[in-house]
């Protein structure tokens, strides 16, 4: 059940309002984020692998995960391609990076897998059941959004001139926009309360909160699905950026979602070129904003 879905989002704000200038405390936090990502992931396993009848639930959460990323993914290309069209950006050749391996990278994406996979079986086989790991799971969220916050206030990052650049600004909007309509069509295929599925649409790849915030509200199942659709855009998106960015700039930054200013944004640099790094900022940036909200929003419209 859901504990305030709209108190998660005071942490993000009030980190995003202190300004900082101390760069070991922000290495510190740097580091913190991580590691409460990666606890906040195993305590999801955890609760995934105390889940009563887990091995029967395993096969609806595939097809769930299955429905969400195909669907996600047509919806995301058409708005993001329909935004290209209308406001058209070009990748500049001479600014490109040689191609490279990207291996490195693929394999630190599976790295959230493994932490799930570890609390999973860890809870499945070995630890008893723990009635205080949602408590501290939620308190964990709240504590990842607060130092968020801090890092996007001092990331050196004008909010004004982030929402000034159109073409991040619309890529955001397009993305958003088309993972909301597909979050209705979507509604009879999960068998869901609209506003669930609204939920479910709006991570933007952020698996570390989806997967908590949805596994808070709705049970670890939805949970698991909700970090396993997110994680699997992070994987699409590090394979299909290099392949979309010389011609359709748009629909490569877009489908990274709130990954395109940190995880996918050294293969967006290297593939689409510097003219591409403030683009790629802004819109990760507005739709790391977005989720939070959206996901509280529609949440607790469940009571």
């Amino acid at each position: 059940m859901l504990t305030g879905a709209l108190l998660i989002l005071a942490p993000l704000f009030l980190g995003f309002a202190l300004a900082l200038e101390n760069r070991h405390l922000m290495t510190a936090i740097h580091y913190g984020v991580e590691g409460l990502v990666y606890f906040i992931l195993a305590l999801l396993g955890l609760s995934l692998g105390q889940m009563e009848g887990v091995g029967g639930q395993l096969a609806n959460m595939a097809s769930q995960v299955a429905v969400l990323v195909v669907v996600l993914f047509g919806a995301n290309m058409v708005g993001l391609w329909l935004f290209h069209r209308w406001q058209p950006m070009a990748a500049r050749e001479d600014q490109v990076d040689q191609p490279r391996g990207y291996r490195r990278l693929f394999l630190a994406g599976l790295k959230p897998l493994v932490a799930v996979v570890v609390g999973g079986l860890a809870g499945f086989y070995w630890l008893p059941d723990l009635p205080m790991a949602e408590d501290v799971a939620t308190w964990s969220l709240m504590l990842l959004l607060f130092l968020i916050g801090l890092q996007l206030r001092n990331a050196g990052l004008s909010l004004r001139r982030l929402l000034l650049n159109r073409q991040g600004l619309g890529i955001a909007l397009a993305m958003a926009g088309s993972s909301l309509l597909a979050g209705f069509a979507m509604v009879p295929l999960l068998d869901a309360a609209w506003h669930e599925s609204l939920a479910l649409a709006s991570g933007f790849g952020w698996y570390s909160l989806s997967g908590i915030v949805i596994g808070d509200a709705l049970g670890p199942a939805w949970g698991g699905v909700a970090f396993l659709n997110d994680v699997i855009r992070e994987i699409i998106a590090l394979a299909i950026i290099p392949l979309l960015i010389g011609q359709r700039p748009a629909m490569a930054i877009g489908y990274g979602g709130a990954t395109a200013m940190d995880f996918t944004l050294p293969v967006i640099r290297s593939s689409g070129g510097l003219d591409c790094v403030p683009v790629a900022i802004a819109s990760g940036f507005i739709l790391s904003f977005l989720s939070p909200i959206l996901m509280a929003v529609f949440l607790s419209m469940g009571g």
